[in-house]
């Protein structure tokens, strides 16, 4: 079946046919880093992940780039009140950055581009749109270059705007500009700020604006023409539309397909640190297993909206436990093998990468999998389990990951004392003090622990919700 993607350029689900046969190119927005992520910017990187490990198992050569903004003003304010180098504090919560990665389980891109190591790209394509006519420096002095965005007759079509309907770019003093509309290319050097954060051009020196970067690192690495575009859907406007103009008034073709996940929200707005509302990743996972963190990013499809709470982060942990329990049972009477994933699961994923169902199709699984143990159908738990597991795979769940996420440190704590609650239970039934012994498994049912007898001997899990 065709991959299916929702072009937000063309508001419409097209049929994904990529620039070369059997290749993706994927670029994908970054953080900026001034500060610690939270979980409105790590959803980014978990669906460009999945989406990633989607395309690569359906037999395509994938190439991910996605860069880091490590120059802006945001990082020169931080620094400074922090009193430590700019590029130390980008440096540290760029490290910051990895650790999210890492922590919920997101392969690292094929490359991953600095700003910084990029400034000779970006004064070579402002040359060109000087050049293009739709560029120009600013007559008052400042060493600032915009991008003239009446000189592009379509900009605004990315986010449906016209110009007359925009607000005034709010990135530099709009004396220097044509119409208050025009965005800054290139930022002339300040007294106020440090002469390392400048570099040398015909211009004066100075720093780069915020989409320049991007435009420049994506023509690097990826051509004048790629697959997919993509980031929250807060950057499509003014980010992306600034992007697509001065990209293609360069003489690119840019991207094929724009590709926007939804906010994660508290109360209803969006999750950031100008709210005060922003869970850390790194707070996050010290409350929650980090892979039930990354499930609870994955189910809801990634053009909706979530809801960030403790109540959903919970249900996301129990489900997760629920999944994990199945497959700790069945491991014990079959090994996982190698399996493709159900056609229903990849119907799914084909249609806009439709987590919601394929997460849908694993419950299935597991409920029949599940039945399958109780009336002794050897031939269906494996089956079950094998699919269960290639499907947990491709959302960068790998069940092989279970036992580490499902209690860290505690983990061996308890299997110590659940094994010697088992050990007293069957002292008391040897010794046919079967009172003490069914004490012992109503106390353990209580808080939520299942005791079962098998031939393979007395196991112990999480008991099990009905949905």
């Amino acid at each position: 079946m065709t991959f299916r993607l929702y072009d937000t350029a063309t508001r419409s689900v097209r049929d994904f046919v990529p620039v070369v046969p059997g290749k993706v190119s994927i670029y994908h927005c970054g953080l900026t880093v001034q500060s610690p992520p939270h979980l409105g910017h790590i959803r980014k990187e978990v669906v460009f992940d999945v989406l990633r490990r989607w395309l690569t198992r359906s037999g395509l050569e994938v190439t991910v780039i996605a860069n880091v903004t490590d120059i802006d003003d945001k990082i020169l304010i931080k620094s400074a009140e922090a009193g430590v180098p700019w590029f130390a504090h980008a440096y540290r919560y760029e490290r910051e950055l990895h650790d999210a990665y890492d922590a919920l389980g997101c392969l690292p891109p094929t490359y991953e581009p600095r700003a910084t190591g990029h400034i000779p790209e970006m004064v070579e394509m402002i040359k060109v749109l000087i050049e293009h006519r739709h560029a120009y420096p600013a007559e008052d002095g400042s060493g600032d270059v915009y991008f003239d965005v009446r000189s592009w007759p379509t900009y605004g079509a990315l986010s449906g705007q016209k110009i007359d309907d925009m607000e005034a770019a709010a990135d530099a003093d709009p004396r220097g500009k044509r119409d208050p509309r025009d965005f800054a290319l290139w930022k002339g050097h300040k007294s106020s700020e440090p002469l390392t954060a400048s570099w040398p051009t015909p211009w004066g020196r100075g720093r780069p604006g915020w989409h320049l970067e991007c435009s420049a690192m994506a023509g690097k690495y990826l051509g004048d023409e790629f697959d997919i575009h993509g980031g929250g859907i807060d950057l499509r406007f003014p980010h992306h539309e600034n992007e697509l103009a001065q990209s293609a008034a360069a003489g690119q073709k840019f991207a094929r397909y724009w590709m926007h996940n939804a906010w994660v929200t508290a109360a209803g707005e969006k999750m950031s640190k100008s709210l005060g509302n922003g869970a850390l990743v790194s707070e996050v996972t010290r409350r929650y297993p980090a892979r039930a963190v990354r499930f609870y990013l994955v189910q809801p499809h990634y053009r909706s909206a979530i809801e960030f709470s403790d109540t959903s982060l919970k249900e996301a942990t129990t489900a997760l436990a629920r999944i994990d329990s199945f497959v700790t049972r069945a491991r014990e009477l079959t090994p996982i093998v190698a399996a493709e994933p159900p056609p229903e699961f990849a119907d799914a994923m084909n249609d806009d990468l439709g987590t919601p169902g394929a997460v849908a199709v694993i419950y299935n699984a597991v409920r029949v999998g599940n039945a399958a143990i109780d009336s002794g159908d050897l031939e269906t738990v494996g089956t079950q389990l094998a699919q269960v597991a290639v499907m947990m795979d491709i959302l960068g769940l790998s069940v092989e990951d279970a036992d580490a996420s499902a209690g860290d440190d505690l983990r061996p704590v308890l299997d110590g004392l659940m094994a010697e609650m088992i050990k007293q239970r069957a002292e008391a039934r040897e010794r046919k003090d079967f009172a003490a012994a069914d004490a012992i498994r109503n106390s353990l049912k209580q808080l939520g622990v299942v005791i079962e007898d098998t031939p393979r001997g007395t196991r112990w899990s999480l008991e099990q919700q009905e949905d």
